[in-house]
């Protein structure tokens, strides 16, 4: 097969790392039999789609919509979280989390209605897996500073990712050390206090390749009680033992070290959205948010202090160990065998209680990859099979007004587990020229066992009582796609895939009043989502892609949350979703001949989800009622999302090497609440940035590379974050309007007023 366009094999071949994803996320190599290209010097962001040539032993989704970023794109700039890495990638958006780098990403809108994590997408790094067993991946640990470049995987993805893939999966992929060949020390700065200092070593031949990096950034924050240190040490060392085996060690460690403030109500942010003057519970200004704590830490008698007064915040760890054997059995076949160690402990006074406890799990995947013939024809067929592990045992306890995060009294405890074991194959053929075929089926059981203890006081003592969760799942993903080469410059691709995701053992002991309790009758979220997309590039100047998507869903998982006073987010099934979009990316050279350096890169999605079959009950005091929310947009979902960048960067003469952007960001109003009457407003922004990277005849100045970049240009007010609202049933057996969700506590985080940073790196 000819080799269509250069820049998919790119992309294809820096997604290598993912060839063994722990929990079996495993995907295909080759398509074609022609031998892979040497990994190229890291070019300027592409937005791909796959399906076609790739690399030997990759392991990506053959004919799955597949976009990404380079380095190029958030490097040199103040790359602070995760989100500055995916702004330019079509199909993915994201709002504020709980805490500085919590940041809640969504692909196709999978995580938009979650208030913390990444949810419904499986995560991987290096191809060591990032999501534990029960679906939970956190962004605090990237810093963007560690990474070459990110590809994210569009659509359901269980066939080859396994649970919680219901809406795609993300790689991440760290620097390789060859390419740093040396010593880069870096360190950003600007406005609310922020420094991150951070370190880069790279080395690497033929034998062996070594990555490690170190930052520790600090900041106030621009919202009162934001204030943050988190530290981050990421290494990866890959080494070949032989010319048929490799070993791949990762290791990655965060620690998180923040004050919280509380989310607020639409009405508190529309008065004080940076909640100045909050401090002192007693004297608060108008639009502060207050948290009701036990006088007694055990029952009875309240009293509302700010968060600053009750010590919320957020302490936690993630530590993650991998290694990584690969066996080239012949020039054919690979085998892959891989290991992961995954801790994460939370210590989470973030409410009117203290959520504390341990989550360890393991992981373990083998599969097998051949890359064979058909009498004249390629086929590429993938086997794999994987077992992950999630023990946990955590406390809630009760806060007191004393300060400081101070506990009381146990509130609940919870200990259990939840392990998955699946299976999944892939056959990859390419049965004429420029035709191909995929067809897998993938498949796990899952098993969820744990214990809920809920403790109640009162003048005449405790009493306990327990929920026991012991549920079983079993779940399979087929998929076929079907990808079309009609000429140099064109590439279709449509796919039908599957997905499924459990609910998580966090998800069956919260109810619909925000309260540790029953929840336990959830079930699997599946869904079967059609992709048809094309890749058109006539010229070196001009590059356009376009996906259109339609997604059914069964049991979707939605949560919502019931308050600031509540311990969480509560989680039901909706009985049928549907999901439904386009995605465009484009980069375009206007003036490539007269003016080289200058570009234009744009992403744009919209991202349609509603309701099809839904009836929710509402309840007061004196009664119940159902509403029928068939026909209602899911809450919580942007509808439209756009990134435009104007870039330059001078090639030659005596301002070589120095360049500069203009990015606007947009996107609309979105639904808060399942009855569709109350919306958080949309906005846009304006970023400015400028950078020198010196040439290199001017010698050692060659080393450095400086920038400076205004975010927020318009000093905007904006909703950066917005968890979902519960409707509220009146008196009258009304639902209640706008005005008074719009009192609802627990939603909204403000986005950064006008920020300045700046930023200097030097190489040795």
């Amino acid at each position: 097969m000819t080799d269509i366009f250069p820049s998919v094999r790119r992309a294809l071949g820096a997604a290598a790392g993912a060839a063994v994803l722990a929990c079996g996320q495993a995907a295909m190599a080759q398509i074609a039999a022609t031998p892979p290209s040497p990994r190229p010097v890291p070019r300027p962001e592409r937005i791909t789609v796959t399906g076609v040539a790739r690399a030997p032993a990759t392991a990506t989704p053959a004919g799955q919509t597949t976009y990404g970023a380079g380095r190029s794109s958030f490097a040199g700039q103040a790359a602070q979280t995760v989100a500055d890495m995916l702004v330019t990638v079509p199909g993915v958006s994201f709002v504020a989390g709980n805490g500085p780098r919590d940041v809640v990403v969504s692909i196709r809108g999978s995580g938009d209605r979650q208030s913390y994590g990444l949810k419904n997408i499986q995560v991987l790094e290096d191809g060591f897996p990032m999501t534990q067993p029960d679906g939970t991946a956190r962004s605090d640990l990237i810093d963007p500073h560690a990474y070459d470049r990110v590809d994210v995987f569009q659509g359901p993805a269980s066939t080859l990712y396994g649970n919680y893939a219901i809406n795609g999966a993300i790689d991440f992929r760290t620097r390789d050390g060859a390419d740093i060949h040396g010593l880069e020390l870096g360190s950003d700065f600007g406005s609310f206090g922020m420094i991150n200092t951070y370190v880069t070593l790279g080395a690497g031949n033929r034998a062996y390749d070594l990555m490690v990096f170190g930052s520790d950034v600090r900041s106030n924050g621009f919202i009162a009680n934001s204030g943050y240190a988190t530290a981050t040490e990421n290494a990866r060392l890959r080494v070949s033992l032989t010319p048929s085996d490799r070993l791949v060690l990762k290791f990655v460690n965060n620690v998180t070290d923040a004050f919280l403030p509380l989310r607020l109500s639409l009405d508190q942010y529309r008065r004080n959205p940076y909640q100045a003057g909050c401090a002192d519970a007693a004297q608060a200004a108008a639009g502060c948010a207050t948290v009701n704590l036990l006088v007694n830490g055990r029952y009875g008698a309240t009293r509302a202090l700010s968060p600053q007064q009750a010590g919320l915040g957020r302490f936690d760890r993630r530590s993650i160990v991998g290694l990584r054997w690969e066996h080239d059995i012949d020039s054919r076949t690979t085998w892959r065998t891989q290991f992961t160690y995954d801790q994460r402990h939370v210590d989470q006074p973030t409410s009117v209680t203290s959520f504390v406890g341990p989550y360890n799990s393991y992981a373990v995947s083998s599969d097998i990859t051949n890359r064979g013939r058909v009498g004249a024809t390629n086929l590429t067929s993938f086997a794999g099979v994987n077992f992950d592990y999630l023990d946990f045992g955590y406390q809630v306890y009760n806060l007191t007004p004393e300060g400081g995060a101070t506990r009381g009294a146990l509130n609940s405890t919870a200990y259990g587990h939840q392990w998955n074991l699946g299976a999944r194959f892939q056959e990859d053929w390419q049965f004429a020229p420029r035709w191909h075929a995929v067809i897998g089926l993938g498949g796990t059981y899952s098993d969820l066992g744990a214990v809920e203890t809920l403790y109640s006081y009162s003048a005449r003592g405790q009493a306990r009582t327990w929920v026991t969760a012991d549920r079983f799942f079993f779940n399979l993903a087929p998929e076929a796609a079907l990808v079309y080469a009609p000429a140099s410059d064109w590439t279709v691709h449509t796919r039908v895939g599957t997905a499924y995701a459990t609910p998580a053992t966090s998800n069956l002991f919260v109810t619909p009043q925000g309260t540790y309790g029953n929840n336990t009758q959830l079930k699997s979220t599946t869904s079967v989502g059609i992709d048809l997309g094309a890749d058109w590039h006539p010229s070196r100047a001009l590059r356009l892609q376009a996906t259109g998507f339609y997604e059914f869903y069964h049991d979707e998982l939605v949560s919502q949350s019931a308050g600031v006073n509540s311990v969480g987010s509560y989680a039901f099934n909706a009985p049928a979703t549907q999901h439904r979009g386009v995605e465009l990316g484009a980069e375009w050279a206007p003036l490539h001949r007269t003016l080289p350096g200058a570009r234009v890169r744009l992403s744009y999605t919209y991202d349609n989800q509603i309701y099809t079959r839904y009836t929710e009950i509402l309840s007061n005091s004196a009664l119940s009622r159902a509403f029928d929310r068939s026909g209602r947009n899911i809450p919580g979902v942007i509808p439209n999302f756009l990134n435009a960048r104007v870039l330059y960067d001078q090639p030659d003469g005596l301002l070589e090497g120095l360049g500069g952007s203009v990015e606007v960001t947009w996107r609309s109003a979105y639904w808060l609440d399942n009855a569709n009457r109350l919306r958080a407003p949309g906005y846009g922004l304006v970023n400015l940035e400028l950078h020198y990277d010196p040439p290199r005849r001017m010698g050692w100045a060659h080393r450095l590379h400086g920038y400076v970049e205004v975010r927020n240009l318009a000093d905007a007010t904006y909703v950066a974050g917005a968890a979902n609202i519960t409707d509220v049933l009146q008196a009258n057996g009304r639902q209640a309007g706008a005005a008074v969700l719009a009192t609802r506590t627990g939603s909204i985080y403000a986005g950064s007023p006008r920020a300045v940073f700046g930023g200097v790196r030097m190489r040795f």
